[in-house]
């Protein structure tokens, strides 16, 4: 228990010192600066307290339990010696987290929002969220697939570099057919694809593979997958806006 208490006291001292120069340079440019008082300063040291605990709860959580289960499962289904079911439960690994991850909700219900605005959509509350769900799985499914691609590139050596090169530059030739209105909001679905939720599992899942393979470097072939499941979205976006 007390090993427990000790690690989530460190937690929070390293959730402290990562915010204290976000709190240092609004600090600065507000009263040096701008040279006015902090607006609503209890609900500003109110908020900082909730999103200090609120990282050190998380960061502890991710350190106690999903970093140690997707490295048990990846471990143990490379183990199993199924390529299909390993390949399914990175597929529906990366769909899952992706539907849930709560900053692609937001970016899709604000693209949801500005296209009804701008008349590429009917504005009723039905197409907005037809719009914004369609957009949410085109890309929890692009992350699913480029979770597969991650993991094939693990279990067969290939190199990453020649993968994330011909991804881009397919999506360097999208974006010259791809309409204006949808290339922003597809290379933003790259970024937002990669929060809270997907990176600890998806992290885990290629670190705790390659680390059961023999041959397999996990600090080398481990890490990359995340860097896939940015690159999709994009395409798959851009894609989705061509049919829509």
């Amino acid at each position: 228990m007390w090993r427990s208490i000790l690690a989530l006291g460190k937690s929070l001292l390293d959730s402290l010192r990562d915010l204290a120069p976000i709190i240092l340079v609004i600090t600065f440019f507000q009263l040096v600066v701008l040279q006015q008082p902090i607006p609503n300063l209890a609900g500003l040291l109110g908020g900082t307290v909730l999103v200090t605990l609120g990282l050190t709860f998380f960061i502890y959580g991710l350190e106690m339990g999903l970093f140690p289960i997707g490295e048990s499962m990846a471990q143990a289904f490379s183990q199993k010696g199924s390529v299909f079911w390993l390949l399914l439960f990175a597929f529906t690994l990366g769909f899952s987290t992706t539907v849930a991850e709560p900053a692609l909700i937001a970016v899709a219900a604000e693209a949801a929002k500005v296209a009804a605005n701008g008349g590429m959509i009917v504005s009723t509350e039905k197409a907005m969220e037809s719009y914004a769900t369609g957009l949410r799985l085109t890309v929890a499914i692009s992350v699913g697939l480029a979770i597969v691609i991650g993991v094939l590139r693990i279990l067969r050596g290939w190199p990453i570099h020649f993968l994330i090169i011909g991804g881009y530059a397919g999506i360097v030739v999208m974006t010259a057919f791809a309409p204006p209105a949808i290339i922003g909001i597809a290379y933003d679905s790259g970024g937002v694809t990669t929060s809270t939720i997907t990176v600890p599992l998806v992290t885990a899942l290629g670190v705790g593979l390659a680390s059961s393979i023999r041959g397999r470097n996990p600090m080398v072939d481990g890490f990359g997958l995340i860097a896939f499941a940015s690159l999709t979205p994009m395409i798959f976006v851009m894609g989705y806006g061509m049919i829509i």
